[in-house]
């Protein structure tokens, strides 16, 4: 029991300082950038179905202050694992792999309900001249530029088809978004370099699934559609954890 606690503080002291196994560097890991209204914990029911399959998983907790700043926390957590990287964005976090999946790391990406903007696009440009999605209604600033979505936002607009205990748990562990963030420009597009997959939430409505279809087709994804929310990893986890296995198999 002690000689196997010791080689354990040895290996975990190993990976640590970057050294990594052979059989680790040679499995894409799986990085998640959350969106906004959301933590990493969004993802906790995909997380538990690739690690099932032997998949080792990275949940990032953006601090949603700016696209810069959650670019620069993801960066650090691909910069962290032994090898490829299959990179995951929801909703907002789309915005951050489109620029910190330029990563060397990086194989593929994988957008989830997400925005898909190109070099130089913001979230505004990418929603400009759309129609307002209906949850934009329930979306709220601070005194201090942080928007939330309400309670009852969570419930009708953002997570519909989860239930009501779990759309309340959303609701209080949601991560505000500084509303300059939507204004901030990507520098580079890496899917115009990077294979890329996109699941369309048919009955989303925080991002239009006809503004969803759109920037699929312009970056060339493989698309997958699902009648769900727009937390699809919420309500058809197993649906999105097929995909993004399909993006780790095709990164091997």
């Amino acid at each position: 029991m002690k000689r196997h606690s010791i080689a354990t503080a040895l290996l975990t002291l190993g990976l640590a300082a970057g050294i990594a196994s052979p059989a680790l560097a040679d499995q894409p890991s799986v990085v998640i950038a959350h969106g906004a209204f959301a933590d990493g914990s969004d993802w906790s029911k995909v997380i538990g179905l690739l690690q099932d399959e032997g998949v080792h998983v990275q949940a990032v907790q953006n601090p949603l202050e700016s696209l810069a700043g959650d670019v620069a926390v993801t960066t650090r957590a691909i910069d962290n694992q032994p090898g490829d990287v299959v990179l995951v964005g929801h909703s907002w976090g789309g915005m951050v792999i489109t620029e910190a999946g330029d990563h060397p790391k990086v194989a593929n990406l994988v957008y989830v309900s997400a925005f898909a903007p190109d070099s130089g696009q913001s979230v505004e440009d990418l929603t400009r001249g759309h129609p307002a999605p209906p949850g934009s209604a329930n979306i709220s600033a601070d005194s201090h530029g942080w928007l939330s979505l309400s309670p009852q936002g969570v419930a009708q607009d953002f997570a519909q088809d989860v239930p009501a205990a779990q759309a309340r748990v959303m609701a209080a562990t949601q991560g505000p978004i500084k509303a300059s963030a939507f204004g901030e420009t990507v520098s580079t597009a890496a899917w115009r370099n990077k294979p890329s997959w996109f699941i369309v939430s048919e009955e989303d409505r925080m991002i239009l699934p006809e503004l969803q279809q759109m920037m699929a087709r312009q970056i060339g994804a493989d698309i997958t559609l699902l009648p769900t929310s727009h937390v699809p990893q919420q309500s058809r986890p197993v649906d999105v954890a097929s995909v993004i296995l399909e993006a780790v198999e095709s990164a091997k």
